[in-house]
């Protein structure tokens, strides 16, 4: 177990010795400071807003006047209905307006996700090809450990650095959010829009935390697939330019075939499992959460067998 951790630690090691890696941080670093930006200076005016304890009249006065100046023709027509059934929605749950702090816009960047997969898929691609690119791969593999081993401490490295990528996300994005927007509270509520319309009130953290699950299992399918490209074809390059344009051309590609029954068999409609939560509907009629399960760890197990198989099997020339 000590020569597993400490096979683990010298990948970390590795890894954040790479400028890359470090460009990776500081992107997703500006990326939230951009968004906490670009929110507060044109987010809509909700955002503003501070209610009083007349909340109730407060709202059904911003109804009135919505309604009153409503043109289809205005460019914030659409913003203003939004309003208007948000509005509605507190008036009749009698609840308080959800002020916009820094657990919203926690929330919020969780979109910011897609992009720790992407580089999720990069450092898969790379961390064994490299070996082979650089001529590195022999000096790793003479040392008396497993090469199962070997393989497993490098694929364990990738996900504590995506790991890694998500904390600063999460961190920072509060830490931003609370400069920007304040915060009401180290716990609260936030207001979700439902996939089929309407709203719901909700836990801000379990929001967040369910987000960052649901993003958590296709980066790990999508990087494992990558891992595997790697390992089969000892080309970074193939892994990522693949990995990416399946994990962006995806759910096109169901879409296209969606007519066909075995569809719902691909890997990337069972991808999301977001389409069962909060009133969604699955992308192919019939679909259910535990048959996405079990398709997507059927996938998982195919590649992590094909390519610790490859990687132990094959002679390294």
């Amino acid at each position: 177990m000590a020569n597993f951790l400490k096979l683990v630690w010298n990948e970390q090691v590795k890894l954040f010795n790479r400028k890359s890696s470090w460009v990776m941080i500081g992107f997703i670093l500006v990326l939230v400071i951009v968004n906490g930006v670009m929110t507060q200076f044109f987010g809509s005016d909700e955002q503003e807003t501070v209610y009083s304890d007349n909340w109730r009249e407060e709202l059904v006065a911003e109804n009135e006047k919505i309604l009153a100046n409503t043109n289809e023709e205005d460019m914030n027509y659409y913003l203003d209905q939004e309003q208007l059934a948000k509005n509605t929605f507190y008036l009749e749950e009698d609840q308080k307006p959800i002020p916009y702090d820094a657990l919203t816009f926690t929330y919020e960047s969780y979109m910011l996700l897609l992009l720790i997969t992407i580089f999720t898929i990069i450092v898969a691609s790379s961390i064994v090809a490299n070996e082979f690119k650089w001529g590195t791969i022999k000096l790793l593999l003479i040392r008396p450990i497993q090469r199962s081993k070997i393989l497993f401490a490098k694929y364990v490295s990738v996900f504590l650095f995506s790991g890694i990528l998500m904390v600063v996300l999460l961190v920072f994005s509060f830490l931003v959010g609370a400069v920007l927007f304040g915060v009401n509270g180290l716990s609260g509520d936030i207001l979700l829009t439902k996939p089929m319309g309407g709203y719901e009130i909700a836990s801000a953290w379990a929001a967040t935390f369910k987000e960052y699950g649901l993003n958590l299992v296709a980066l790990v399918v999508m990087a494992t697939l990558a891992f595997m490209i790697s390992v089969l074809f000892r080309s970074s390059a193939m892994a990522i330019g693949l990995s990416i344009f399946l994990l962006m051309a995806g759910n096109g590609l169901v879409l296209f075939l969606s007519k066909y029954a075995w569809v719902k068999f691909i890997l990337f409609a069972n991808l999301n499992l977001g389409q069962y939560f909060n009133g969604g509907t699955p992308t192919i009629e019939g679909m259910t959460l535990a048959f996405s399960v079990t398709v997507l760890v059927a996938y998982f197990v195919v590649f992590i067998v094909a390519a610790f198989w490859s990687f132990t099997k094959r002679d390294i020339a």
